[in-house]
């Protein structure tokens, strides 16, 4: 499996990879099924992010949990391994066709039951919530323009000590360089992270963790 994190050689991914609990049945038929997409495979969270995320899960003894961007669900499906039985995941997307794989996986693992998925901007969801309801935990991967959108959307919505993951925040290396015409998300990601980095509300670091990954936590 090619590494999914710009900053790995193939030989250190491996080796990660093998040093960790193997995929089963489902995250492998997953895997496989997104792969036959194509080039939007990319889109994909890695193996080594997946099951850092469901330790973390299980860590925080989260219950509710939120994610903007659901794709093919693989990331769904290791937020709500991560949750145990008791908890509920709302999922975010606007794609009928890729949740539609992401479903059936998902009943594969016993999780379905576990997971409401609403197609539709995930904005719109956001502000539908009657305004008690409040989340452990919450995942951002998705267009990243509207980053900033979806983070004043749910940082309001964190209980006290909430984590917040927020995908894609180096941009293979990207983040780094000055905005081009035909790559725009680099300057979308920037202001976002700068955004972050000096919230008051928030503590947050950036982990080097597939494509960057921020840690962020409500702050008490």
């Amino acid at each position: 499996m090619s590494p999914k994190s710009f900053l790995l050689t193939e030989q250190l991914s491996d080796y990660l990879l093998s040093h960790q609990r193997s995929l089963d049945e489902v995250e492998e038929a997953l895997i496989s099924v997104t792969k036959d997409l194509g080039g939007i495979s990319g889109m994909q969270i890695a193996p080594e992010q997946g099951r850092f995320m469901q330790l973390l899960v299980s860590v925080l003894g989260a219950e509710s949990a939120v994610e903007i961007g659901t794709f093919t669900g693989y990331s769904a499906l290791q937020i709500a391994r991560g949750m145990g039985p008791k908890g509920r995941l709302l999922c975010c997307d606007v794609s009928e066709e890729w949740t539609a794989i992401a479903r059936t996986h998902w009943e594969m693992a016993g999780v379905a039951h576990q997971i409401d998925l609403r197609i539709a901007p995930a904005t719109e969801t956001l502000a539908s919530l009657p305004p008690e309801m409040t989340f452990d935990f919450a995942f951002i991967d998705a267009d990243k323009p509207s980053y900033l959108d979806y983070y004043e959307a749910i940082v309001p919505r964190l209980r006290p000590n909430g984590v917040l993951l927020v995908d894609n925040v180096l941009w293979s290396g990207r983040i780094l360089e000055p905005p081009t015409d035909d790559d725009v998300n680099t300057e979308f990601l920037q202001r976002f992270n700068d955004h972050v980095a000096a919230d008051p509300r928030t503590e947050s670091t950036i982990l080097p963790i597939g494509d960057g990954l921020t840690f962020c936590r409500l702050a008490r």
